[in-house]
């Protein structure tokens, strides 16, 4: 039996497609959703060590999913014209390459970092119409069989269907899809790095101020487990409103994923202009809130870092707001704790 033919009818594989598509299923009409589900899941089952889907956006290819050691890739863009995945959108079919480094169809600028040795791409193709492409890699060299081909083949397909439907085969809405967080309608993680690393290139020639934010809602799990899922997604939805009320029109406000939101702010011209923002924002968020009658509160520890002075690549600025947020998390437990000890002396 051939590769190709074992891979229509190997059980495993198809298994697997079958779980993928029930996952997509609950996803419904949240692409990003539907995206991060087909990148965490085809490396399980081919030899990928990393997924990446990428969206044609005018003349650039768009890094809107990845996993594994492509996961710094996301939101990362790339010239159509001298790439593999421009070639792969061009001719329409499913392209590999062995070993990139001897390739010259491939551009590998965003691979010098995360060692990418071989890939394979597959357009993303429904009703005549492609959109992307998915594509698969590996930090070894002749990583991949035709039996991965294949199977890239069935995802692509799977993934292509689910995306036309989702958006409806309207770009505006395909592109608001796959850049926006279904549940509260902010920027989503790609987006969000996107605009990011666009505002840091290195080969910018007067680097614009900026202030970055990372918030953490606290206590998002003890609502959950209190009063349902539903009151905790209204309190995501309500955290990202009162956010959302702060920076200007030209800022990025984005949820970065569970309960962590992120914010780019322009034109950040001191610390002190950055931290007065903090303040409001934590002042926003530390209000009680109303759900179905009760009252539930919430508070979030929200990071910060400003661009250059922080450092001047995506990776060093939120390294930096990182920092910043655990600081002011272990200032509020620490100050809930004395609180609590003063509390129990004055009963005694």
């Amino acid at each position: 039996m051939t590769d190709v033919q074992s891979a229509s009818t190997d059980p495993y594989i198809l298994m697997e497609i079958i779980k993928l598509q029930t996952e997509i299923a609950k996803h419904g009409l949240d692409l990003s959703g539907v995206v991060e589900a087909v990148v965490e899941r085809i490396p399980t089952f081919t030899n990928a060590e990393g997924a990446l889907v990428e969206y044609i956006e005018g003349e650039e290819m768009a890094y809107r999913g990845a996993s594994g050691f492509a996961r710094p890739l996301l939101g990362t863009r790339i010239k159509r014209e001298a790439s593999l995945s421009g070639l792969c959108v061009r001719l329409g079919q499913i392209l590999r390459s062995d070993d990139i480094l001897v390739d010259p169809r491939v551009d590998m600028s965003p691979f010098h970092d995360i060692g990418v040795r071989s890939m394979v791409v597959a357009p993303l193709k429904h009703e005549g119409s492609i959109v992307g492409v998915l594509k698969i890699i590996s930090s070894s060299t002749y990583a991949f069989t035709v039996r991965d081909v294949k199977v890239l083949e069935l995802m692509s397909e799977l993934i292509a269907a689910a995306m036309y439907h989702a958006a409806r085969n309207e770009t505006n809405a395909l592109y608001q899809q796959a850049t926006h967080d279904a549940l509260t309608g902010l920027a989503n993680r790609s987006l969000f790095f996107d605009r990011l690393r666009h505002r840091t290139y290195p080969g910018r020639r007067q680097p614009e101020p900026l202030g970055i934010l990372v918030i953490d809602l606290d206590g998002l799990k003890k609502i959950n487990d209190s009063f349902g899922h539903r009151a905790g997604d209204a309190a995501l939805r309500e955290i990202a409103l009162r956010i959302s009320r702060i920076p200007r029109r030209t800022d990025i406000v984005a949820r970065l994923g569970g309960d962590e939101f992120g914010v780019i702010l322009s034109e950040i011209s001191t610390r002190s202009d950055l931290i007065a923002i903090v303040e409001r924002i934590a002042n926003e968020t530390d209000q009680p809130f109303r759900f179905e009658g009760r009252t539930l509160h919430l508070t979030a520890s929200i990071g910060h870092a400003r661009y250059p002075d922080d450092g001047t690549d995506v990776d060093s600025l939120l390294e930096a707001a990182d920092r910043s947020m655990y600081q002011m998390k272990r200032s509020r437990n620490s100050a809930r704790t004395t609180e609590r000890e003063l509390s129990h002396k004055h009963v005694f």
